[in-house]
């Protein structure tokens, strides 16, 4: 009898499978047809039934299976007063966060952190200014920052030279002493011209794909977003919040 039923199993199961290739094959042609430049990141299963939650150019947005319809917005489950879209994020940065090895980060961080943070930032951004001149008080609340580039003028020009900011952020990656150079063009010094194989436009092509749209972006070991800029005291009191309690979406 099993020798009977097998084939068949079989069968439906690569039916299913085809099914399902062909409705994100849909979606991701009908996001994609939205305009030009636009990348899908990913496509998976939404908690909603016939539809698709999909990642695309630092957008999170869901997709019925058919293509035809899109919701642009938070998914909230009602019932357990759970922002579903908010929680897929942070586990989504989370991930990708966790590819960025200390090698390719500026960290200031005390002898035993307790907490521990990524920040997106831009040497000529004010508030990204203002927090790293309290970078000793975070570190003495016992929370280690690790900086991340993401120069807000984007990598290249629309004329195809590299932006200001980007040319900066290099610089100081460049420079024979990185931390020094990163003080110093955090207190609005001009980095001396310097280059070398360096992670920053990975680094603000991941901050795209992960829906950074300004700096500083202070993302939690969780993947939650806590800010903007906000006060040492006011991170600790955030890192203190029970897990999940931070929803950045």
């Amino acid at each position: 009898m099993l020798k009977k039923i097998l084939p068949a199993l079989m069968a439906g199961a690569f039916a299913m499978g085809a099914h399902a290739a062909d409705d994100t094959k849909a979606v991701r042609d009908a996001v994609e047809a939205l305009g030009p430049g636009i990348t899908v990141d990913s496509i998976s299963a939404a908690p909603m039934p016939g539809f698709y939650q999909v990642v695309a150019s630092g957008r999170m947005v869901y997709v019925s299976a058919d293509g035809r319809y899109m919701i642009n917005g938070n998914l909230i489950d009602l019932k357990s007063k759970t922002d579903l879209s908010a929680a897929s994020w942070a586990a989504t940065r989370k991930v990708e966060l966790a590819k960025v090895p200390a090698s390719q980060r500026l960290i200031y961080a005390p002898a035993n952190p307790r907490h521990t943070v990524t920040v997106f930032t831009d040497v000529d951004c004010g508030f990204c200014r203002q927090l790293h001149s309290q970078i000793a008080e975070y570190n003495k609340q016992g929370i280690a920052v690790e900086y991340v580039f993401w120069p807000r003028e984007g990598v290249k020009t629309t004329a195809g030279n590299d932006t200001p900011s980007y040319t900066k952020a290099v610089s100081v990656w460049c420079a024979a002493d990185r931390k020094s150079a990163f003080n110093a063009a955090m207190s609005g010094a001009t980095p001396k011209a310097a280059t070398c194989a360096n992670p920053v436009k990975d680094e603000f092509e991941l901050g795209e794909r992960l829906g950074v749209n300004g700096t500083p972006t202070i993302v939690t070991e969780n993947g939650d977003v806590v800010g903007g800029y906000v006060t040492p005291a006011q991170l600790l009191k955030a890192l203190q919040a029970p897990a999940g309690a931070i929803r950045g979406g």
